[in-house]
């Protein structure tokens, strides 16, 4: 059965641009008019010796810092990333690097941060599980260009061997990088220039992402108040981990946002392969016990079950979705309320804020953010579960039952 369902999982990841995008080309006077992001990239992956990569999934003592401009083209599809079919790439049609600069040391990270942080807000993305360097990259990017969010992007990545049998390995490799995102975390929030954080972890990413910010609040006490807003797309975590490490970061605790997915069959997978154990990004916030753990934590859920998705795994909504980035972009970067009559994304899309069930756009809600600490244990008879008819199906139904015993 396992074999079975790894056949499944490298058969629906397997993907098709080239490898190798991070060497810079140039725009010319024939070249369209295209978007550029800048972005500040810091990584615990070690050096590749080749600028068509510049970093691989194996794991650096020390961290690097290099700053890089990506060039998006026009006539594109919001939430797709335009690679390119053959390299170099071509800036009229493709998503591409237009300058890469190494940072050797902390003073010229602030000095890019100084020169580029305009408004006070910072970005920081943490990608998720089976990632290259460049895919991040790109990733970001394009979350950047389709939410049109006015905050300075940073990008730490982590070492993924961008392989669907490593799961193991890039798990550790956040663990491995818990501290050094501890460290760029506290460099934002001592920056001058830095006004506000928000940030956006997706998959096993935001484990990471949870155990730094744990660290932070052991070591202070508290996170600091510039931390205001931590989004956790489709997370890759026990539901009992995450209320450990949610209660020991400490009060004040920034504004928590999760999006989460009952189709998402990348953490169907990850329940198989850990022991079947559910996953915070693939409950339903709409049932008890959740609905009321996330009504006392302050926490919003917002429930992209119903969105179409073109990622095979439907793991990857959030970014793929032009509203859901709008809305991170639009409202969740400048501090907004997530559901009120001003939005409207259609889609079935449902929200859980302050314990109210509401489908955004059509029923006015108002978020509440109580600061108290989620009951690791929450008890419920599971409903009858029609017996499924495939391998795949079968997965996810287990995943389901889980989600409400556990």
């Amino acid at each position: 059965m396992r074999v079975r369902f790894l056949v499944v999982m490298l058969l629906l990841t397997s993907c098709g641009h080239p490898s190798g995008v991070m060497t810079p080309v140039a725009l010319t006077a024939a070249t369209p008019k295209t978007t550029r992001v800048d972005m500040l990239v810091a990584t615990t992956r070690e050096p590749s010796g080749d600028p068509a990569t510049l970093f691989n999934g194996e794991r650096s003592p020390k961290p690097s810092l290099t700053a890089v401009e990506v060039s998006i083209p026009p006539n594109r599809k919001a939430g797709t990333v335009q690679w390119p079919k053959r390299l170099p790439p071509n800036p009229a049609t493709d998503f591409a690097v237009t300058g890469v600069q190494q940072i050797a040391t902390v003073p010229e990270g602030r000095t890019w941060l100084s020169q580029h942080m305009h408004n006070g807000h910072a970005l920081v993305f943490i990608h998720g599980f089976n990632n290259k360097y460049e895919d991040s990259v790109f990733r970001l990017a394009q979350i950047v260009h389709d939410s049109k969010m006015d905050a300075t992007p940073i990008l730490f990545t982590w070492p993924s061997r961008a392989q669907i049998t490593a799961y193991e390995y890039d798990k550790e490799s956040t663990n491995y990088s818990r501290t050094a995102l501890e460290q760029a975390l506290r460099t934002l929030v001592n920056d001058p220039n830095v006004k506000d954080i928000t940030i956006l972890a997706h998959s096993m990413g935001t484990w990471l992402t949870m155990e730094s910010l744990r660290q932070m609040g052991i070591r202070d006490g508290h996170l600091n108040s510039k931390i205001r807003d931590v989004i956790l797309a489709s997370p890759d975590i026990d539901i009992q981990v995450f209320a450990k490490q949610y209660a020991e970061m400490g009060t004040p605790r920034p504004k928590f946002t999760i999006f989460v997915s009952q189709d998402d069959r990348a953490l169907a997978f990850s329940s198989f392969i850990t022991g079947r154990v559910s996953r915070l990004g693939a409950i339903d916030p709409t049932v008890e016990p959740y609905r009321t753990k996330l009504e006392e934590a302050g926490i919003t859920a917002i429930d992209l079950t119903k969105v179409n998705s073109n990622d095979r795994l439907n793991h990857g909504k959030f970014a793929e979705s032009p509203e859901i980035v709008q809305l991170i972009g639009q409202r969740l970067m400048t501090g907004q309320p997530l559901t009120d009559s001003n939005v409207t994304l259609g889609q079935g899309i449902t929200a859980v804020v302050g314990g109210t069930v509401t489908n955004i756009g059509t029923v006015a809600a108002t978020a509440v953010a109580v600061p108290a600490t989620i009951i690791e244990a929450p008890m419920m008879h599971p409903p009858k579960k029609k017996k499924p008819t495939t391998a795949d199906e079968t997965l996810q139904g287990d995943l389901r039952e889980q989600q409400l015993t556990q």
